[in-house]
């Protein structure tokens, strides 16, 4: 292209000394005033063709982006063909995960995305000695994110907090000469000697205690011969932290136990559970010990790419009572849908659990509504993660 330009100067200088030399040779007198109307004429002949093959530099530049861009885009639509493509290539080659793809990826519990839990849980709690009820609220947020270890591990982390609303004042608790309603997860788990919740009007609400969860996961999940999909599972620990902010939300103790993860993610079911345990190691000797198990069953079944039906009530087993105020057993039923807010994946989801088994002469919940929003991103994202 310089080469063109350069000829283009070559013969428009060539054609200025042609017309200087007739002008010349048949003596015609040539002023200031002309030479300035050919340097003009000279200048506007150049100006033209260098404008001609600047036009022409811009058509090939932008045939190459579009070449580019086309590249690009059939890339693009190939990864989004492909529901269990590697989200991490997908982002290298400048591309946007599916939504499809998300949707996927947020059903693995241990696979590379990052998600930010805000659920809500509505009790119906009830006391079958006087066949009083109250009803307790929960918020609980949980931010789960990888973090690579090597290529073959990952420790799947899950920091909880919550913020309990509870039946009971803490206040008149206190006037009456207290009592210890350890709150854990889905239940208000008083001794057995304690009042009936019905003598407590009002309600206390405030932070309740932290929690975290360990589980180290390989990158890859067990695959059968017979089934189309795989087992993706994690083992570790938790750890329980005593920040409530009243004696009631929380139980006043330091606790640590373990954790194991099991889900088949099959073409349409996913099947499994999350078991914690907690035992108390410190805290407050006047509070009741901690002995208490927390399995949350899970099991979904697909209706398309971005919606599911089914539940993940939580079983709650108190070791510490006796044997007919152990244990809490709800089965539920729910729907989730994942949309694309902007450029976030974001699932929504109401569930409805039942307690088929509760204890008989404590307060135990009857029943629980649970919303529930988990907006998610890629893990790799985040080059901390990886």
């Amino acid at each position: 292209m310089n080469v063109l330009k350069g000829m283009v100067l070559f013969f428009s200088l060539s054609a200025f000394f042609s017309t200087l030399a007739m002008a010349t040779d048949t003596k015609v007198d040539i002023s200031v005033s002309d030479y300035s109307i050919l340097d003009q004429i000279v200048a506007e002949n150049y100006l033209d063709q260098y404008t001609v093959l600047a036009k022409a530099d811009t058509a090939d530049a932008t045939a190459e982006g579009a070449e580019g861009d086309k590249a690009l885009s059939e890339e693009c639509r190939s990864f989004a063909n492909q529901p269990d493509a590697d989200l991490g290539e997908v982002l290298k080659a400048g591309c946007e995960p599916s939504l499809e793809q998300m949707s996927k990826l947020m059903d693995n519990p241990v696979g590379n995305v990052a998600m930010l839990f805000t659920q809500f849980d509505y009790y119906r709690l009830k006391n079958d000695e006087n066949n009083e009820d109250a009803y307790k609220g929960v918020y609980m947020g949980i931010a789960q994110f990888p973090k690579k270890l090597n290529k073959n591990w990952s420790l799947i982390n899950r920091v909880i907090w919550t913020v309990p609303s509870v039946p009971l004042d803490q206040d008149k608790i206190d006037d009456a000469g207290g009592g210890d309603y350890g709150n854990m997860p889905g239940a208000i788990t008083p001794p057995s000697d304690a009042a009936p919740i019905n003598l407590f009007d009002g309600r206390t609400t405030g932070f309740g205690d932290m929690y975290y969860v360990g589980l180290f996961s390989p990158a890859e999940g067990i695959k059968f011969d017979n089934l189309e999909g795989n087992l993706v599972w994690g083992a570790g620990f938790d750890l329980g932290v005593p920040t409530a902010s009243e004696d009631i939300l929380g139980t006043g103790k330091w606790t640590a136990g373990p954790s194991a993860l099991g889900i088949y993610l099959g073409p349409k079911w996913k099947v499994g559970g999350l078991l914690q345990h907690y035992w108390d190691y410190a805290g407050d000797d006047d509070r009741s010990d901690v002995n208490l198990s927390n399995l949350q069953t899970i099991y979904y079944y697909s209706l398309n790419e971005t919606t599911s039906i089914g539940a993940a009530p939580n079983v709650i087993v108190n070791w510490e009572e006796d044997s007919d105020n152990r244990y809490t057993v709800p089965i539920g039923f729910g729907i989730n849908r994942t949309f694309q807010m902007g450029k976030v994946p974001v699932r929504f989801g109401v569930e409805f659990h039942y307690a088929v088994i509760r204890p008989d002469d404590i307060p135990g919940t009857d029943w629980d509504l649970r919303f529930f929003m988990i907006p998610a991103a890629p893990s790799a994202m985040f080059d901390w993660m990886n």
